[in-house]
């Protein structure tokens, strides 16, 4: 039913100046710079392999610019949206009604992307309160055009999202609507000690959506973003070079990896580096 996490959406106050940062971490320029004229907001995309980032702000009035208003005012910049990706929507849309009520109808999009004169236009499927557990969260189907495609600029670029951290005071409540109304394959529940938390992993498009449990939060969110590069060494250089803070390289939780967290320039994103010393599947 869902094919894929689609895209992530950061909420920043001034767009030129998180493009001109993530451009800096990334290691690669936008592919798209756009408006949504009929929601008030413009946006700055950096594509990947598996998915793609949006940042996102305010221009003008309309929906969308009353939720980046409303987002900044009470929690500041940061990850603020998940979009989850069909090639089917209205199989979505006939599979979510037989499970919950109050699914809404689809609502048609388009967008300009300013540096190329492409256009590109989907379907979006905003979930009810049931589905979205108070993040902003919704289907998306890409019906026509695309975003242009960059192959790997060189060895320190990010060039796909390894996984996205949600962080909950109930899990179960999670795997209620992943896995069995969404049918995401959960495919680790576990206790971590080093955490002191449970964590699931939930794998969709050879991504994984990492929930981590915490008694102490009181709502759930969306917290952080772990991108893979080819050398980490490499890639921490450069950002050293750039003037980003970046911590040491050091083993990462799971087994043959490396990882170091990037501690500036995030627009308050949790943001990690991972290299797999071997080949992931």
């Amino acid at each position: 039913m869902l094919k894929s996490i689609d895209h992530l959406i950061v909420v920043v106050s001034d767009l030129d100046l998180a493009e001109t940062n993530y451009t800096k971490l990334f290691g690669k320029p936008p592919v798209w710079r756009g408006a949504h004229n009929e929601l008030g907001t413009i946006n700055s995309i950096f594509n990947f392999e598996n998915t793609y980032l949006e940042l996102l702000s305010g221009a003008g009035h309309g929906p969308g610019s009353a939720f980046v208003s409303r987002t900044l005012e009470q929690n500041g910049e940061g990850l603020a949206g998940i979009a989850f990706g069909t090639e089917d929507m209205n199989r979505v849309v006939r599979t979510l009604k037989t499970k919950v009520h109050g699914i809404y109808e689809p609502l048609k999009g388009e967008g300009c992307n300013f540096l190329d004169g492409r256009v590109r236009k989907w379907k979006t499927l905003f979930l009810p309160s049931k589905l979205n557990r108070g993040l902003f969260s919704f289907v998306i189907e890409h019906s026509d055009g695309d975003l242009h495609w960059q192959p790997m600029v060189n060895e320190t670029a990010v060039y796909r999202l390894d996984h996205v951290v949600l962080k909950t005071y109930d899990a179960n409540g999670f795997i209620d609507i992943f896995k069995d109304v969404f049918d995401i394959r959960l495919a680790l529940d576990k206790t971590i000690d080093k955490l002191k938390s449970r964590v699931l992993f939930f794998r969709l498009n050879e991504t994984t959506i990492e929930v981590v449990e915490r008694k102490e939060e009181n709502r759930d969110k969306l917290w952080g973003l772990a991108w893979e590069v080819k050398s980490i060494e490499a890639t921490r250089n450069r950002l050293l070079d750039e003037g980003i803070d970046v911590t040491s390289i050091k083993e990462g939780l799971k087994e043959n990896t490396l990882v170091a967290t990037i501690k500036s320039h995030t627009h308050n994103v949790a943001t990690l580096l991972i290299e797999h010393t071997f080949s992931s599947v």
